[in-house]
């Protein structure tokens, strides 16, 4: 029985020791074949819930701190999001049909222009042509890293770099020199997180974002507030 017990722990800590490397399930996959599958998943899933922040936005800066809400690929959106201005402002907005909403504190609804404050329209993000997956597929030079446990998934990270005229058609405020990327991918090649780094905003310094996803959001209905 000692025996037994023995072997079955070596075998259960070996397969998780397997989970820990480069390991990920996908090896008769490329990681251009896996960002494939991960765009495909992101533009057929209904309601996505995201956060896309940043940590280092330069002082001096007029640009997007935060943005958290559900997007779908109407494309519509519906959250909140806080932008550095001469004082940080952070309101309810809503996206759709082309108009960007925003509840400011001690107003009512009004439309405004993300562009003046160097963001895209967070609906936008959503589409397939030019928004967050648009990048996937655009991506060079991939690299496939290693894969962690996170509870019951396995996540592996491909890096590689976003020529800046394709990150441009996604934030228009972004520079031309190339930025940096890792995604972190499920085992079944559904976008988990991605981490950029690079000129979001031309002539200042680099800018890391943050977006972390979840393609099975509730559903919502999205309206415009006017």
């Amino acid at each position: 029985m000692r025996t037994l017990t023995t072997a079955a722990l070596i075998t259960v800590l070996a397969s998780l020791a397997g989970c820990s490397d480069s390991e990920s399930g996908n090896d008769d996959q490329t990681p251009d074949d896996r960002l494939t599958e991960a765009k495909t998943s992101f533009d057929e899933a209904e309601y996505i819930d995201f956060t896309l922040s940043t940590d280092n936005l330069p002082d001096d800066l007029e640009g997007l701190l935060d943005a958290r809400g559900t997007g779908t690929h109407e494309p519509a959106f519906t959250g909140e999001v806080e932008v550095q201005t001469a004082l940080d402002v952070k309101a309810p907005l809503i996206a759709l049909d082309g108009d960007v909403y925003v509840k400011l504190p001690f107003s009512d609804w009004s439309v405004l222009d993300p562009a003046d404050y160097g963001a895209p329209d967070p609906a936008e993000l959503m589409d397939p042509e030019g928004g967050i997956s648009s990048l996937f597929t655009a991506t060079e030079g991939l690299e496939e890293g290693d894969s962690e446990r996170d509870g019951e998934t396995v996540l592996t990270s491909i890096s590689g770099t976003i020529p800046g005229e394709a990150m441009s058609a996604v934030f228009p405020s972004s520079g031309s020199d190339d930025f940096t990327v890792t995604y972190t991918l499920t085992d079944d090649n559904i976008i988990d997180s991605i981490r950029i780094d690079g000129p979001f905003y031309d002539g200042s310094d680099d800018v890391t974002y943050t977006i972390n996803l979840d393609l099975d959001g509730d559903e919502i209905e999205i309206e415009a507030p006017i």
